[in-house]
């Protein structure tokens, strides 16, 4: 981002056009023009709104859009990236110092882009041509349920709701109303599996409904695995029905849940023309620490540091010496870009190798279906290095030595840090649950790269992995520096639009509105 505020206030302009009555009379009068009963011929009324669904679980462009969306945020609390430049003179989201203007984007680009055109194509649909709705609804949950995930309630079932405009679900209603639409969409799916209908808008399995249905499958059973410490009943039965499917989840890289768009990655744009984002020091431990292949198809080696992979400490504030933060970026920029690999038109949101950590995790938790943890385990590690066409998974998944290294900031030695674990890759049976856990979130970690949101979800419900804490904490006391960022505050567009839902929101958040109160799922604690 070459300069946020501009940015910020690129995304607050609105083009004014003024045309006279007689031109409009015109254009709706001219025969070339594409009428709705044309549109409804083959289906493009309600098929032209899947595509803005599909890029906008995060928004692709403009870039400095999912830059504000999920980078600045997720992205770097998961501990995967970090941005070299000091925004806003170091006090900024990465500092814990919040900027509403940015966080408004989480907010607004879900609820513009999917729930409006989710609800219109319902609206369209869900009596007629009940798989087209089917499909909308899964995507709604992928979308939604990560924008609880950060804020905890939201407007959720009510939305669109003349009678109740603007009222919030608690995160516990929230989540019974997505494990309630998977129903609803695996159910019609399943009632004419063989359909074709959809490929035409079909940005992912290329109509293909079965996949659907394992997507469908596999993200009740990461739903049911999120809240299965707060409420471990309704997980396992969740999870169990996700696992118990007769078309199950997702087994093979060909299942995975990737967009596939005509535009790349917008972290093509933010990692390379911008240099605004780089490898996190916690990546650096963890990877090179286990000497993971992965890492070539995740990043570069440094510019400045020939033969290496380097990390930034999370965080940073505007460091003494520095006169700006242009000056400061230059000493880091340098640091590990993402690879090529990472910045492609095929966008991924879920990946096979996630559904095998799963029920790796349901199997320690004893869920019917699940199948054995450790072979679940090493079938998500080869799955993840098949996905990235890396090499020596045999050996690496029989490593019983190899663990985290400490980080070197080799611009200030003040950054330097101990590793924070010391576990390593091989299973071990002997192993207590805890340490069992931690392997399968660490790995886990390492093959969603670089999808940041589900990632910090997961680090927030386990502990897991270990990340380094930011230098800088700005927030006043606010987030305890070790337990890290919980969430992200009610945002302004909500407060000033409508303010009365938010107040009942915080009344069911359980804690103050601020990025220290845990979310309903993030209980803190022992995992088991």
């Amino acid at each position: 981002m070459k300069n946020i505020s501009k940015l910020l206030t690129y995304a607050a302009v609105i083009a004014l056009v003024s045309t006279s009555c007689s031109d409009l009379e015109d254009y709706n009068n001219n025969p070339r023009n594409i009428s709705e009963e044309q549109l409804e011929v083959d289906f493009q009324h309600v098929g032209s709104k899947y595509k803005p669904i599909f890029e906008s679980i995060y928004q692709y462009t403009p870039a400095w859009s999912y830059q504000l969306q999920q980078n600045l945020n997720a992205d770097v609390y998961s501990g995967y990236m970090t941005n070299p430049r000091p925004f806003v003179a170091g006090s900024n989201n990465t500092t814990y110092a919040l900027v509403s203007g940015w966080n408004n984007f989480i907010w607004s680009v879900p609820y513009s882009n999917v729930m409006n055109n989710v609800k219109s194509i319902s609206d369209l649909t869900a009596d007629e041509y009940p798989t087209l709705n089917a499909v909308a609804l899964i995507l709604k949950v992928e979308a939604m349920h990560r924008v609880s995930d950060v804020f905890g309630p939201i407007v959720y079932s009510n939305f669109g709701d003349l009678e109740n405009p603007g009222v919030y679900d608690s995160q516990q209603v929230a989540y019974n109303a997505f494990f309630s639409d998977l129903d609803t969409a695996t159910t019609n799916l399943m009632a004419d599996l063989e359909s074709t209908r959809f490929s035409e808008f079909d940005l992912s399995y290329g109509g293909d409904y079965s996949k659907w249905v394992r997507l469908a499958n596999s993200l009740r059973l990461r739903l049911a695995i999120r809240i299965s410490k707060v409420d471990p009943a309704k997980a396992q039965i969740e999870g169990e029905k996700a696992l118990n499917h007769p078309v199950g989840v997702m087994e093979t890289n060909d299942d995975g849940f990737f967009v596939n768009g005509t535009l790349d990655h917008p972290l093509s744009v933010i990692d390379n023309s911008w240099g605004d984002i780089r490898m996190n020091a916690s990546m650096e431990s963890i990877l090179v620490g286990y000497s993971d292949s992965r890492v070539d198809s995740y990043f570069d080696t440094s510019a400045d540091y020939a033969g290496e992979f380097k990390g930034i400490r999370n965080g940073l504030p505007l460091l003494p010496g520095y006169a700006d933060e242009l000056a400061q970026k230059a000493d880091y920029i340098g640091f590990s870009a993402m690879d090529d690999a990472v910045k492609t038109p095929r966008v991924q949101l879920m990946t096979t190798a996630e559904v095998y950590f799963l029920k790796a995790e349901a199997a320690l938790r004893g869920w019917s279906g699940a199948g054995d943890a450790q072979a679940n385990y090493e079938m998500g590690i080869q799955t993840s290095f098949d996905q990235h066409g890396a090499s020596g998974a045999a050996a690496y998944i029989a490593d019983n030595t190899s663990t985290a290294m400490d980080y070197v900031d080799p611009v200030n030695p003040a950054n330097n840090a101990a590793a924070l674990s010391n576990v390593t890759v091989a299973w071990n049976g002997a192993d207590d649950n805890e340490t069992k856990l931690e392997k399968i979130i660490t790995q886990k970690w390492i093959a969603m790269f670089p999808e940041g949101q589900e990632a910090w979800s997961e680090f927030r419900r386990t502990g897991y992995p270990k990340i380094f804490p930011v230098v800088s904490n700005q927030s006043a006391g606010v987030v305890d520096t070790d337990v890290q960022i919980r969430r992200i505050p009610f945002v302004d567009s909500e407060l000033s639009t409508n303010a009365d839902g938010v107040a009942g929101a915080v009344t069911l958040l359980g804690g103050p509105d601020n990025a220290g109160t845990r979310l309903w799922w993030d209980t803190g604690g022992s995992n088991f």
